[in-house]
């Protein structure tokens, strides 16, 4: 299983298409879950995040894969 946080906003154009790209994704590999987080209410996460959403994290490692990406890359990274 691969597990990943996508780091965005729900006033974020890209990080709506980030997250189709990873149902397209998660569709050809079931154990793909992943956890949307809005950075909105958090100062900390705005800080870190806030001029780089959408930004896919992969839990197992802390890697972190930042917008633009798209099927290729993710998947790429993904392998990773």
């Amino acid at each position: 299983m691969t597990a990943l946080v996508l780091y965005g906003t729900s006033a974020c154009h890209l990080c709506e298409l980030a997250e189709d790209l990873l149902l397209d994704v998660q569709a050809l590999r079931p154990g793909l879950q992943f956890e949307k987080i809005d950075i909105a209410n958090d100062d900390q996460l705005i800080e870190r995040y806030g001029v780089r959403i959408p930004v896919l994290k992969r839990l197992s490692d802390g890697a972190e894969l930042g917008w633009p990406f798209d099927d290729f890359t993710l998947r790429e990274w993904l392998a990773g």
